[in-house]
């Protein structure tokens, strides 16, 4: 049995934002923390006060974290990037609804007060003797602590203050992990009982001291139980306050998921039952368990539950078989072919996801060079007359104002000169698209031509694999390139109507030109000649697609989306000399490529070079980020590995901003997940000048003096399978749903479940459905019940057990 927990954030948009640059506009971004490190940063949107960014990112987490922020800082070319205010969200606040938290939230200020972070180590003894009571607290050291000092470290201390008593430690220079080992001891003055307060300051030469957080413990806690480990800093009572909307607000989606993963045992009837619908009949079924799921879910709802389901059929090898059934659900109650795939059903959202799943380094590798290609030439295009800036055109080329004739001959150049590559690459990429994906649509072709046979249909079956792969795939990616990772970044404002018009013209090639000079954009018919000219070579594409010949697994033990001999993550990074000696930091680190599989971390001078180094992914031993002040370096992380001999080495590489940290550091940390002996703590500065930079001890071999973070990762379509935590997930949407289910099949129903009995009720079933169908549909509404109150008793057994434990265990050192 294991625990898992993960939150699901979008950074979707924000709104009433103030002005920070002179041009009376701003360049936001947003940076997300989990207990005070950052996961993840937004791209800059230019020059807007109502910014949209629309990034999603799924966290994987210790189970005991505490909070999670969204700070909003407006981007600036010179100097500090200017902070506008910041959201905070405890795990409670979280945590109170299964469905998360959906709204629009006000920007506080940045209190210095509040951003507090670290933890202490403390033990307190009570004293008593013929003078009276005294209390000893024992300050050995700190850990994690906020950089309050420009050298990216702090100058801590500590005030420790009982009554009206207060003594100090000494100030530990340069550090954020201080050792002070120091014993205070107080009297106890006349009156009432007093907390005890322990506050740690940075010590400044000039100015105030900067706070750097407390921790507070009442007199009953004292003497029942005085405190003696790890606590973790708070800020003071009410130092962070809402701004009242002055400071705008951002719209979040966020949700928690905490769950216990049992046995696989446990799962069997639940997996059972869901795969009995795809491997039953062929004809339609309204009373299969996957249908009566299928029934409750809505909007958002029905999104998660199709990512889980493509995830769990993956997991089974029947991901084909899932798709399948889905598709004749959709044909049989699809009357105009018209309309076939165009809501967001069951059937097209797993469809999309398992596109995303199988087949986002296909994308990759169609996309990125065009897509490249776009933000690098920052070329201006434009066809519609209501947008053109002539003025800007003038700016750029410097023979006078163009005209508006001049302007769109130029733009279709470059869009048929971006499109060009894009259409070739992907009419040539058959071969290379995955063999599930081909599978997938192979069977759709012929699902589609089975139920629209007519002559008058026969771009039924093409229009409905193109509507898939062009309209919700290939489409998407071009507009925002950076929510399909082929970007780090959003575009500008230009290079995005570039990527906009591309987009709209991908999309009429994959409605292979049926919507082609209708509706409000005829401004777009000068590219419509090139378009018409794609679209005979896009069928003969879609022909080549499905002709594959094999046959899906039928089933087999949950195994990788990715093997593990294929590069999941790869590109340049600055890698730091093994035995710098003598070099100034700057020379210390070369421009190295490096490749990330499943077995080895390896790199060479360039992509081509032929020479590669490589570390056994077995080998690794943690994985963590370095402070800035080791190297005075932005964006470092460390890689220790452990040799044959039991030798710790560590490698120092440098990322090129803070999410390709990130994700550097989730892809290591999920390729070496399953190695032992990994390491509890580390230090996350370096050993330099005989000492190390974070807590300024002497010894090399030296205990690390912060926490690894090994369960913290990125979740991404590289993400291994998981079949029992996919299972528990749609068991907890069936939770959700259960009192609908009772209420909607159940109510009211007697032990009488013949046809007869049941004519003439009141029964919210699908238009047309006979009564054996009803009967069919309650008794798997009865199944699933049953199903889900055995786990409901499992889950139950193993948290009694779980608290049994807990009572009879030894108290740990």
């Amino acid at each position: 049995m294991a625990k898992i927990s993960s939150l699901n954030v979008r950074v979707v948009e924000g709104r009433a934002l103030p002005a920070k640059d002179v041009s009376g506009s701003s360049d936001p971004y947003c940076i997300v923390k989990v207990d005070d490190e950052v996961v993840a940063r937004t791209a800059t949107v230019w020059r807007s006060l109502s910014p949209f960014w629309g990034e999603e990112y799924t966290v994987h987490l210790p189970l005991d974290f505490h909070h999670l922020a969204f700070y909003v800082l407006d981007e600036d070319t010179v100097g500090h990037d200017d902070i506008i205010g910041k959201i905070s969200l405890s795990r409670e606040a979280i945590a109170a609804d299964p469905r998360g938290i959906d709204s629009w939230i006000n920007l506080s200020r940045v209190d210095p007060d509040a951003e507090v972070q670290g933890e202490i180590y403390l033990a307190v003894q009570m004293l008593e003797d013929v003078r009276g009571r005294s209390l000893r607290c024992h300050v050995l050291k700190a850990r994690d602590l906020a950089p309050r000092d420009i050298s990216g470290t702090s100058d801590p201390f500590a005030r420790v203050f009982w009554g009206r008593q207060s003594l100090e430690t000494s100030t530990i220079k340069k550090t954020r992990f201080p050792h002070w080992d120091e014993v205070l001891e107080l009297r106890e003055m006349p009156g009432a009982p007093c907390p005890l307060r322990v506050e740690l300051w940075d010590w400044d030469m000039v100015g105030k001291n900067d706070f750097l957080g407390m921790v507070e413990f009442p007199p009953k806690v004292l003497q029942q139980n005085p405190p003696n480990g790890w606590f973790r800093l708070l800020p003071f009572p009410g130092a962070e306050e809402d701004s009242g909307g002055n400071l705008g607000a951002l719209r979040l989606k966020v949700r928690l998921m905490e769950d216990r993963v049992l046995p696989s045992r446990c799962y069997q009837p639940l997996r059972e039952l869901l795969m009995e619908s795809v491997l039953g009949p062929a004809e339609e079924d309204v009373s299969s368990p996957l249908a009566v799921l299928e029934e409750l879910t809505l909007g958002d709802c029905r999104q998660d539950l199709a990512t889980k389901l493509v995830k769990l059929f993956l997991g089974q090898g029947l991901a084909g078989p899932l798709l399948d059934y889905l598709t004749r659900r959709e044909l049989a109650r699809t009357t105009d072919p018209n309309t076939l795939f165009r809501s967001n059903s069951l059937a097209s959202k797993s469809m999309e996801q398992f596109m995303k799943l199988v087949g986002m380094p296909y994308l990759h590798e169609v996309l990125k060079p065009a897509i490249n290609r776009v933000f690098e030439e920052k070329k201006y295009i434009e066809l519609d007359p209501s947008k053109m800036d002539l003025g800007r055109t003038k700016r750029i080329s410097f023979k006078g104002t163009p005209s508006e004739e001049h302007v769109r001959e130029t733009s279709l150049g470059l869009l048929t000169g971006y499109l060009g590559p894009i259409v070739d690459v992907i009419v040539g990429s058959a071969g290379r698209c995955p063999a599930a994906m081909r599978l997938a649509f192979k069977q759709l072709h012929l699902r589609v031509e089975e139920r629209f046979p007519q002559a008058q249909h026969k771009d039924v079956k093409y229009l409905a694999i193109s509507g898939f792969l062009f309209l919700r795939f290939f489409a998407p990616a071009v507009l925002t390139p950076k929510l399909f990772d082929l970007r780090d970044q959003h575009a500008d404002p230009q290079t995005s109507r570039s990527l906009l018009l591309l987009a709209k013209a991908v999309q009429s090639i994959g409605n292979l030109g049926q919507q082609l000079g209708q509706g409000k954009e005829l401004w777009m018919a000068p590219l419509h000649p090139f378009l018409l000219q794609s679209i005979s070579r896009v069928r003969d594409f879609l022909d080549q697609l499905v002709d594959v010949d094999g046959e899906e697994e039928a089933g087999g033990p949950a195994r990788a989306l990715v093997p593990p001999s294929v590069t999941v993550r790869e590109g340049y990074l600055l890698k730091r000399k093994e035995d710098p000696a003598g070099l100034a930091t700057r020379f210390a680190f070369k421009k190295r490529y490096f490749w990330l599989s499943g077995e080895t971390l390896s790199y060479s001078k360039s992509p081509e070079w032929q020479m590669r180094s490589s570390i056994p992914v077995s080998h690794i031993r943690a994985v963590e980020r370095v402070d800035e002040g080791a190297f005075q370096l932005p964006h470092v992380m460390q890689v220790v590995t452990q040799d044959g001999s039991g030798t710790l080495h560590t490698t120092y590489l440098q990322c090129k901003n803070v999410n390709d940290l990130n994700q550097w550091l989730s892809a290591l940390r999920k390729a070496s997940a399953p190695n032992p002996d990994k390491l509890a703590t580390c230090h996350p500065g370096a050993f330099r000048s005989a000492r190390w930079t974070c807590c300024l001890q002497a010894e090399r071999s030296a205990a690390g003096c912060s926490h690894t973070h090994s369960a913290v990762t990125l979740g991404d379509w590289s993400d291994p399978l998981d079949p029992d935590a996919e299972t528990q997930m749609v068991y907890r949407q069936l939770l959700l749903g259960r009192d609908q289910l009772r209420i909607k099949f159940l109510e009211d129903f007697n032990m009488d479940t013949s046809p007869e009995a049941d004519t003439g009720k009141d029964f919210s079933a699908p238009e047309g459905a006979c009564p054996d169908a009803l009967v069919g549909q309650r008794a798997a509404a009865a199944r699933l019940l049953d199903v889900l109150e055995d786990l409901d008793h499992a889950h139950e057994e193993f948290q009694q057990q779980e608290q049994r434990k807990m009572v009879w265990a030894p108290l740990g050192p």
